[in-house]
């Protein structure tokens, strides 16, 4: 779908409209709601599952993520603090469609619920780079391995996810390096962090401060 400029544009349609499939014209877009057309439930959410980068198992249909609900932004956090990250998807409109209803509301949470296996979660405190260190690149070496991330809440359509970085390290209980590339351009290496916890690390300081669930975090 074209929206144009204009809001008073009208477009007439391509070719013959068969309503019996589910197609519809409207001429003008922004109409789209008042002609009681609804854009919602055209397209199933997917969920893929990364398989040690060498390609993807699509997982929609066994974790229930394949739903009808019109999915516009999804953010992943660990919102029970347990190492798992769960899924927080938006959907516009009332979300999945029972009968000629839809049900579910606009915000659904999806629970991790795969083995639970070893993690690290990392938030950064900047001195001279900014305060929460976005925009900082951080490595983790575990067990010849590398792992990529990098500090960018912003990292979703209308969503925010929060300012801390995940790696998931599987059944390696110790990070062997962690080389911070902070936005100030001072590089910092930590070795052999034990896994399982959330730390917080500022900028050039050697000691880490771990984070225990439901304190506060030092700003």
């Amino acid at each position: 779908m074209a929206q144009p400029y204009r809001r008073g544009a009208r477009v007439s349609a391509p070719g013959k409209i068969d309503p019996g499939i589910g197609e519809f014209w409207v001429e003008n877009p922004w109409e789209i709601t008042s002609a009681g057309h609804n854009l919602s439930n055209n397209e199933r959410q997917r969920l893929y599952l990364n398989h040690q980068g060498r390609g993807f198992f699509d997982l929609s249909y066994l974790s229930g993520a394949d739903a009808e609900g019109d999915g516009r932004s999804v953010v992943a956090a660990d919102l029970r603090n347990n190492g798992r990250l769960d899924l927080i998807v938006r959907k516009v409109g009332g979300g999945i469609k029972v009968g000629d209803k839809y049900a579910g509301g606009a915000l659904t949470i999806y629970e991790n619920q795969f083995p639970r296996r070893h993690y690290l979660e990392l938030s950064l405190r900047g001195r001279t780079s900014n305060r929460l260190g976005i925009g900082a690149r951080v490595t983790a070496s575990v067990k010849g391995l590398s792992l990529l991330r990098e500090m960018y809440p912003i990292n979703s359509y209308r969503s925010q996810a929060p300012a801390r970085l995940h790696f998931g390290l599987g059944d390696a209980a110790v990070v062997d390096r962690l080389t911070i590339r902070w936005p100030s351009g001072r590089e910092q290496v930590l070795v052999d962090l034990p896994a399982d916890r959330h730390i917080v690390v500022e900028e050039g300081q050697e000691a880490v401060e771990a984070v225990v669930p439901g304190t506060t975090i030092r700003p």
